[in-house]
């Protein structure tokens, strides 16, 4: 006996041509009986149509038909099409506001700010841009009348260091905020946004900070104070002329901003907004003052420092809020390990859509 081997093409076109010929040539009866020796006795005779199972063959399984009204669509159909852009992941929770975060845009322009900024910090250090000298001519009564006296009063000795201590306090609590709003979501991306958030407001004050001091080059109190001692002498410190505006009153007015924004979007029902609200202005005023009291600024200085720093410490979270919650582009996992070699410890995994 000889036995020919068929592909698997082969058989699947044999049993094609047997479907395409027994539909076209035979009755239905006949047909069924080519495929199925079941189906052609239930064709003859329904009542004495024999067991499938009798007949050594396993019963034909069930098609599902398809849905009424419903087609299956094509290949190429917009249906079907797959897009990598972030999709709504949930649905928005009612009253919570949310802040979209893009890693590589949002890193870019706060590397660009601390860059531009720290670059001006190196070239005032070096000394070779030239104060400008106050005339023994000048009449101080032609400042403004706010700043009149600034210009005229013994400084503290102790208000700088009051000063640096409160902008401290300021620069804190923007590290820890962040890490507070992510244990009281329970959420580590809220911690994260919150953390670029802060982070890029501070870098847009820092460098915005030090070109405009750059530009005016304002003499700062304690320089008409001392040209007023020693008249005919030369002002050689590049720093007695960078008093418009002030940095400490920016810099702290942006983190009370930013953490007011922060405070009133993610509890606008409760007391923490307006706390935040009285603390942030209340230590942005003890540091302007200070900073008068101390000579380095005018009061007209520390007005225009907190009214930026404000004014950017509104407008960065603004810009980053959303009214709907997106697909995460940023994953952060930790997995605890225990290992008997190198003692307890655990894997931190950082991924993200770029």
């Amino acid at each position: 006996m000889k036995f020919f081997k068929l592909s698997s093409p082969a058989l699947l076109f044999c049993a094609l041509s047997i479907s395409v010929d027994a539909h076209a040539d035979d009755p239905p009866a006949t047909a069924a009986a080519a495929a199925d020796p079941a189906t052609a006795a239930t064709a003859a005779d329904p009542a004495t149509a024999p067991d499938p199972a009798a007949l050594g063959a396993s019963p034909a399984p069930a098609r599902a038909a398809p849905a009424a009204g419903k087609e299956v669509e094509p290949p190429k159909a917009v249906q079907r099409k797959v897009s990598l852009d972030p999709k709504a992941a949930i649905t928005p929770t009612v009253g919570r506001t949310t802040f979209d975060i893009d890693p590589i845009a949002d890193s870019a322009m706060i590397a660009v700010s601390l860059g531009f900024a720290g670059t001006l910090e190196l070239v005032n250090s070096t000394g070779e841009i030239r104060p400008q000298q106050i005339s023994p001519t000048f009449d101080r009564n032609s400042l403004i009348w706010i700043d009149r006296s600034a210009a005229k009063r013994t400084p503290d000795p102790h208000a700088g260091t009051y000063s640096t201590i409160g902008l401290g306090a300021a620069l804190a609590f923007a590290f820890v905020d962040p890490v507070l709003s992510g244990v009281r979501e329970n959420s580590v991306q809220t911690g994260l946004a919150d953390a670029f958030m802060y982070s890029e407001a501070l870098s847009f004050t820092l460098a915005m900070t030090n070109v405009v001091k750059m530009a005016v080059r304002r003499p700062r109190p304690i320089a008409y104070i001392e040209a007023a001692k020693h008249p005919g002498d030369q002002n050689n410190s590049t720093d007695s002329a960078l008093s418009f505006f002030s940095g400490h009153s920016a810099i702290t007015a942006t983190v009370g901003a930013t953490a007011t924004y922060l405070a009133f979007a993610r509890s606008p029902h409760t007391a923490r907004p307006w706390i935040t609200l009285l603390a942030s202005v209340g230590l942005t005023t003890f540091v302007s003052v200070e900073r008068v009291r101390a000579g380095r600024h005018f009061p007209t200085d520390v007005i225009a420092g907190s009214v930026v720093g404000a004014g950017i410490g509104l407008a960065v979270p603004h810009l980053h809020r959303t009214e709907d919650i997106k697909q995460r582009r940023i994953w952060v996992g930790f997995t605890p390990l225990d290992n008997a070699e190198v003692g307890q410890g655990g894997l931190l995994n950082v991924s993200g859509v770029f």
